[in-house]
């Protein structure tokens, strides 16, 4: 079965990279351009990881890794999700991780980093 991966992000060019570099590892990429429909679409569909832009137009990344770690959807307590972001202060990374995130990559991304990263959480190589 191909591995599933949300990738919650706004920005077209981000999204393009992403969908590329995962398609041709041969997973299959859903996509969601706000944090609403990321949470939607987690709630309704079976993921393996997720990716999560910190900066999204509707709420930031940090609340929407709370609601999703706060789901009915009790899977989603346990789902690997990664803040893929261009914050990258100190202290940053630490408010992913409080916020339910289990990996963080900063962006402009590294492609071979998303990939590994990535192919830890789904085979459970972390």
């Amino acid at each position: 079965m191909t591995p599933v991966v949300l990738y919650i992000e706004d920005h077209p060019d981000n999204m393009t990279l992403v969908r590329r570099i995962l398609q041709s590892e041969s997973y299959t990429l859903i996509e969601a351009s706000t944090g609403f429909q990321g949470i939607l679409i987690a709630e309704s569909q079976d993921i393996d990881v997720i990716l999560l832009d910190v900066n999204l137009p509707d709420i930031d990344g940090y609340e929407v890794a709370r609601r999703l770690r706060a789901s009915t959807k009790t899977v989603l307590a346990r789902t690997p999700i990664i803040a893929v972001t261009a914050n990258a202060m100190k202290g940053d990374a630490q408010k992913a991780y409080d916020a339910g995130c289990d990996l963080y990559i900063s962006k402009p991304i590294n492609i071979h980093e998303l990939v590994e990263k990535v192919r830890n959480l789904v085979y459970k190589e972390v």
